[in-house]
């Protein structure tokens, strides 16, 4: 178990780099899928590896000997099992707390931003507020979301950009993209590389979003305008606006490479994509089998711990 259990932690530094480059190489849909399943995945068994590491070291407490029935302990040395399993405590509980404060912060954020637009009826909320903005509010459990859009939204775009904008926040909601990108943030909370995630997801999410706005207009050409112009409008705006983290907006990420893409401007490379699929998904297997291989290891010497005779 000592050598498998590491893979899990350090592959995460290996892979990012190659998951960074689907946003670009792949479509949208494809990147989004991807880049959601490295993060989950690589979280999981980075999370179960210092798991692992805990419980060595826990064994040598004589109540959590007496509770697994053990008599004798495991084979690893007290020198190197203890402190593992302190740091690796304390890895744990610095995670846990950061994704429990990360939850109840977006919790209570997603639930002023509600009340704010109680007012309104139907899909649409329109905040009187002269700075322009719009975004994807996801719903609270049993009330569906809403599209959010600002007074100084609307004047800054002409009738066919409105509908654009629309239609990219509508994409969020019907294809919940806020739950994969809540996904990549308490990812990132779990393991410090997996940040790096969280840039090419949002980017991802958006050019999903840009796609569907021009599928639904018909005219890529107009989206991107929409989008071009919805964002110069909202960062030319003084003070920022009160928009939740949790939601999801058209002038968010790198807007002049989204619309280099609407536009054909960047050229697609499948066959650079199909390269760091293959290397994300080859990572994330040997992630996962060496976790299930440390689990295994750990089962077996907790056996011979107990006196039993292992079962291989």
């Amino acid at each position: 178990m000592i050598y498998a259990v590491w893979v899990p932690l350090l592959m995460p530094f290996v892979t990012v780099p190659a998951a960074r480059r689907l946003a670009d190489a792949l479509s949208p849909r494809h990147a989004v899928r991807l880049l959601a399943s490295a993060a989950i995945g690589l979280a999981l068994c980075s999370t179960l590896a210092l798991v692992l590491l805990v419980v060595p070291g826990a064994t040598r407490l004589t109540a959590v000997a007496a509770v697994g029935e053990l008599v004798k302990p495991l084979a690893a040395a007290p020198a190197v099992a203890v402190p593992l399993a302190c740091a690796a405590l304390a890895l744990l509980a610095g995670c846990a707390t950061a994704v429990v404060r990360s939850t109840r912060r977006h919790w209570k954020e997603l639930h002023r931003a509600v009340e704010a637009t109680d007012g309104s009826d139907g899909e649409l909320a329109v905040l009187r507020d002269s700075r322009p903005d719009a975004y994807a509010l996801p719903g609270l459990p049993g009330s569906p979301g809403r599209i959010v859009v600002t007074t100084g939204m609307l004047r800054a775009l002409d009738p066919v950009e409105r509908d654009a904008l629309l239609a990219h926040e509508r994409a969020h909601l019907a294809g919940r993209h806020h739950l994969l990108h809540a996904a990549a943030e308490l990812a990132a909370l779990c393991h410090p590389a997996l940040r790096s995630l969280r840039a090419p997801m949002g980017y991802a999410l958006e050019r999903c979003a840009d796609e569907a706005a021009a599928a639904a207009i018909g005219d890529r050409r107009v989206a991107a305008r929409a989008i071009g112009r919805a964002a110069l409008a909202a960062r030319a705006a003084e003070g920022a606006p009160a928009r939740p983290r949790v939601a999801l907006a058209a002038v968010a990420g790198p807007v002049p490479r989204r619309v280099a893409a609407l536009l054909g401007r960047t050229a697609p490379r499948p066959r650079a994509g199909r390269a760091a699929a293959a290397a994300l998904l080859a990572c994330l297997a040997l992630s996962g089998a060496a976790a299930i291989d440390a689990t295994h290891d750990l089962h077996h010497s907790i056996e011979v711990a107990q006196g039993e005779s292992p079962r291989r």
